[in-house]
């Protein structure tokens, strides 16, 4: 009985050195990349969903010959640098838009903007849907409500909130997507949509898609 309460109790003592050691290290590595365990914790729960969905979701369209869309915008050329105004260093809002080319049977657009170029991966900066089909723009300063006035919808944004959140990266040059889906169907979902829900739902509805790109480095 003695010994394999002494087998227990030693089996025990391993598992919790082999614990120590391992959380150890998490935190040394922590450490060195210059976050606190806080911070890390908060910065994995912030991106789990968004990771998850990026590698979970199989994504298909209505059409594999889907048209492309063309979408720009006046404030910037594509690739080209994105003006303070329309980041957290100015006014902080959203650009004017515009698009063509928009696919016969179309029923609503949907438009994502994100930063591929964030750390700890992509960065969610507006989600806009249920977007009617005759509408050919979005104007500047699109204000921040979950339903505008022609019943566009607007999701919440990896800052939290609803509607734009413009350009603040940490450091270096980033690259900011514009993309614009054509549906064939009107989604007639709730605001306050994530990304990961919207392209779930627009998933098999995509006739076609266009996309703009800028960029923005902070002063």
């Amino acid at each position: 009985m003695k010994s394999k309460t002494f087998l227990t109790t030693n089996l025990m003592q391993r598992i919790i050195i082999i614990t120590i050691i391992v959380t150890g290290y998490h935190v040394v590595l922590m450490l060195l990349s210059g976050l606190s365990p806080y911070d890390q914790l908060l910065t994995n729960n912030l991106f789990a969903n968004e990771n998850q969905s990026k590698h979970s979701l199989t994504f298909n369209r209505k059409d594999e010959n889907n048209m492309n869309l063309t979408i720009k915008s006046t404030a910037f050329k594509e690739g080209g640098h994105i003006p303070d105004k329309y980041t957290c260093d100015g006014m902080d809002i959203s650009p004017p838009l515009s698009w063509s080319d928009i696919p016969e049977g179309t029923q609503s657009l949907a438009l994502i903007s994100d930063d591929p170029d964030a750390p700890m991966g992509t960065w969610v900066h507006w989600v806009i849907y249920d977007i009617p089909a005759e509408i050919e723009s979005l104007p500047e300063s699109v204000p921040a409500e979950e339903t505008l006035q022609d019943n566009t919808k607007q999701g919440k944004n990896d800052f939290g909130r609803i509607g734009y959140g413009g350009p603040c990266p940490p450091g270096g040059t980033h690259r900011y997507f514009f993309k614009l889906y054509a549906l064939d169907t009107k989604l007639n979902l709730k605001p306050g949509l994530t990304k990961a829900k919207l392209l779930k739902a627009m998933d098999g509805h995509i006739l076609g898609e266009g996309k703009l790109m800028g960029k923005y480095k902070r002063g």
